[in-house]
């Protein structure tokens, strides 16, 4: 037997060779993002994800600053639905912020990619720069879990060095839909790493969302005594009110006072003091910009919101597109839109142009699940994952009190109680009733 000798140079060549199968796919990486003084130290990608024979997911993936190798892999969706992940990216937790200018990216101190390798997927198709093949974007809550999942299990192939990596999926807003559903799907597949979820402002129960809303108005002084005396009459009884599928006359008058209100005054919705951005639309459509204020979430067994929902398709066909309320995109739209961050990205020119959400997708989505109780029991009876839910205290959208409410009806054990002023000695802890205090040291 004649055994040839490996030359060094050769074996080099073979050992890279055989090691692109196993790392980052060289033609998605980021070479030079515009609008960038000095580009990151980390290394980042956009590309293409398969979720499914025809769809298109556009990711963008960020190493971790500190040591990515061992960092966890977190997964971020935003909501809507219809709405981009890119929102979450740029103007919340990514490592660049976008600027009033359109075209400058400053770096974001409070960055996730400081300590996480962050995986941002514009879901579901036909959002920001995913697409489908047939052009098709009628989808339901069932079709995006799946959707997402097979996204997943692709950025895993197309970076294999992660697999072993933790894995974390979080987002907002509609997101407590997208969010739970998935889990459950990747809590099934061993070859994924999850660790747990988290789920900020997140959409939990319909029910429990619009019966606390009427609530957090009236104790923020939106309402009126004249209307909250008007709502127990028409809408309570025996101690309850029912503030969700009430068949009142009365009630439903008195609700849909109630959704004006909140969604129709200037308020904004996602932050009760905040300033509404843009000014307040004399009408629901002005300029070239759809406003549909709360994205169909709430009060969503109201007359009017089928009502309007019907006018909306009516004008579906027009040169449209559709904002987050009391929000300016117009920063992130012109960036995104730029054709040398278009090419930085790696994005098709075929697309369309980039908006934040997507008013055909929003109004074509078929919502499945009225509450997300049985996805959480069944991650919580596994007692393997850390499970977050957490609220800002001024968003309408997504109330804190609705979300605390659905962790209530989960009846998991208490652990540790909600307390102002945790860990001063002395300060008393309530918790269902019972009250603990912490004792001196």
């Amino acid at each position: 037997m004649i055994r040839a000798a490996l030359s060094p140079l050769l074996l080099l060549l073979l050992v890279s060779w055989a090691s692109r199968g196993e790392a980052a796919p060289d033609q998605d990486e980021i070479d030079c993002l515009p609008g960038l003084e000095k580009q990151p130290d980390f290394q980042q990608y956009s590309g293409y994800l398969r979720a499914s024979d025809n769809k298109h997911f556009h990711y963008w993936f960020v190493q971790s600053q500190k040591d990515p190798k061992n960092s966890p892999v977190v997964l971020w969706l935003n909501g809507g639905p219809g709405c981009s992940s890119l929102d979450g990216f740029l103007t919340e937790h990514g490592p660049f912020l976008i600027q009033p200018d359109g075209i400058t990216l400053k770096y974001n101190p409070y960055s996730w990619n400081l300590i996480a390798n962050m995986l941002y997927i514009e879901s579901p198709a036909g959002v920001g720069f995913s697409y489908s093949d047939d052009k098709t974007y009628v989808t339901n809550d069932t079709e995006v879990a799946q959707n997402n999942y097979e996204a997943l299990k692709d950025f895993f192939r197309l970076f294999p060095e992660y697999k072993d990596n933790k894995l974390f999926l979080t987002g907002e807003s509609y997101a407590g839909i997208y969010i739970p559903t998935l889990a459950v799907l990747v809590m099934q597949d061993p070859s994924m790493n999850l660790q747990g979820l988290a789920v900020g402002n997140g959409l939990s129960s319909y029910e429990q969302n619009d019966n606390s809303l009427v609530y957090f108005a009236y104790y923020h002084g939106l309402l009126g005594n004249r209307l909250w005396t008007l709502l127990q009459t028409h809408c309570c009884s025996q101690n309850k009110c029912n503030f969700y599928d009430n068949r009142d006359p009365g009630c439903v008058n008195n609700l849909q006072e109630v959704s004006r209100i909140v969604s129709n005054s200037g308020l904004n919705i996602y932050n009760l003091y905040a300033p509404c951005a843009g000014g307040v639309p004399g009408t629901d459509r002005y300029e070239d910009t759809l406003v549909i204020h709360d994205f169909g979430n709430i009060f969503t067994r109201l007359p009017l919101k089928r009502t309007f929902h019907k006018a909306l398709l009516l004008r579906s066909g027009d040169k449209v597109r559709m904002d987050p309320p009391c929000t300016n995109t117009t920063a992130p739209s012109t960036y995104l839109n730029n054709p040398y961050v278009r090419k930085a990205l790696h994005i098709p020119e075929k697309l369309p142009r980039w908006d934040m959400c997507n008013l055909l997708v929003n109004l074509q989505y078929r919502r499945l699940y009225q509450s997300m109780n049985s996805q959480y029991l069944k991650l919580l009876s596994s007692q393997k994952y850390q499970i977050l839910l957490y609220n800002g205290d001024v968003d309408m959208a997504c109330n804190f009190m609705g979300d605390e409410w659905f962790v209530d009806s989960l009846n998991q054990k208490v652990r540790s109680c909600w307390a102002v002023g945790a860990g001063v000695p002395g300060v008393a802890l309530s918790c269902r009733g019972h009250t603990w205090r912490r004792l001196q040291s």
